[in-house]
């Protein structure tokens, strides 16, 4: 490039002294333009091997090796947005409504001890007829990267928060004759009480009537107890 360009001036100061002709000069400035295209076709052809991401990431192992033949449908690697990460999963159908974009979640992972925390961004816009469910994406930071895309999680979901509701372990509960009963202690003896009973959880039982706040309720050993029997209290929570 810089010798044709060289030649260019020399041919331009010449033809400017009646030293050389025309034709002569404009073959040269021919030349340096042939040239200028070749250069811009070579840099297009270069850039067109470079492969750029559209986004952040982390790029997986690599599929195909050096010298082979790649065509634009050919994957040469895998690239992962790994934050943030997009938490999918689906609800029953009778719950939809109950779902709202920036409720938030928590989620566990197998294998970790803590609980990650997300954010419903978005939701299905029908139920999916097959298995009566809705589908709802949260979002979930990963600053540090500590999760991976892909796994597994366990998600939980508050639905409703009651406040300053009495809420007892399910096993303090004892069904009898349909209804349900919960002993409490006083004076040293165990004093049974007819409960009404409101949502449930996997360990606990919301009571609407039947308890007040500060009643110390037996939770083991339920079955063998009767009015009046005489307790002793080995753990108090």
């Amino acid at each position: 490039m810089k010798l044709a360009e060289d030649r260019v001036f020399r041919q331009n100061a010449l033809l400017e002294r009646d030293a050389v002709s025309k034709e002569a000069y404009e073959q040269v400035k021919t030349e340096l333009a042939t040239l200028n295209a070749d250069i811009d076709l070579i840099e297009s052809n270069i850039a067109q091997t470079e492969l750029r991401a559209p986004f952040d990431g982390v790029i997986g192992l690599r599929q195909v090796s050096v010298g082979s033949y790649a065509s634009p449908t050919t994957i040469v690697a895998k690239l992962t947005k790994i934050s943030p990460l997009k938490v999918e999963f689906a609800v029953p159908e009778r719950y939809a409504n109950d779902v709202k974009a920036g409720a938030g979640l928590d989620f566990s992972l197998e294998g970790k001890l803590i609980t990650f925390h997300a954010t419903v961004y978005a939701r299905e816009s029908k139920i999916d007829p097959t298995t009566h469910t809705l589908t709802i994406r949260a979002l979930y930071p990963n600053a540090n990267s500590a999760v991976l895309p892909g796994r597994y999680a366990s998600i939980k979901l508050n639905k409703d928060e009651i406040k300053d509701a009495i809420a007892v372990p399910s096993e303090a509960i004892v069904p009898e004759m349909g209804k349900d009963k919960i002993f409490l202690y006083k004076s040293g003896k165990a004093e049974p009480v007819t409960i009404t009973t409101g949502i449930r959880t996997e360990a606990e039982v919301q009571v609407l009537q039947g308890l007040s706040a500060g009643d110390t309720i037996i939770t083991s050993g339920t079955l063998q107890l009767r009015t009046g029997l005489p307790v002793t209290l080995d753990v108090v929570n």
